[in-house]
């Protein structure tokens, strides 16, 4: 799985672009951890048949540059 953890406000939040599952927490380890655990959660709850609808298998993540001005 993916993690994009990105700072917000006062704290980090964690997403998992293939199932669309985000948490948080207050530095970027906690946010990861909330992340993971999350994430087990959904596995451990969701149906075979919501874990296929939402699973993305092709997540790319890159940078572009953009001139601004």
């Amino acid at each position: 799985m993916t993690a994009i953890i990105e700072r917000e406000d006062d704290g980090f939040v964690a997403l998992c672009p293939e199932l669309d599952i985000a948490s948080q927490g207050s530095s970027v380890e906690e946010a990861r951890a909330n992340l993971i655990e999350a994430l087990e959660l959904f596995f451990e709850t969701a149906a075979p048949s919501e874990v296929a609808r939402r699973l993305r298998n092709e997540v790319f993540v890159t940078q572009v540059e953009v001139p601004v001005g």
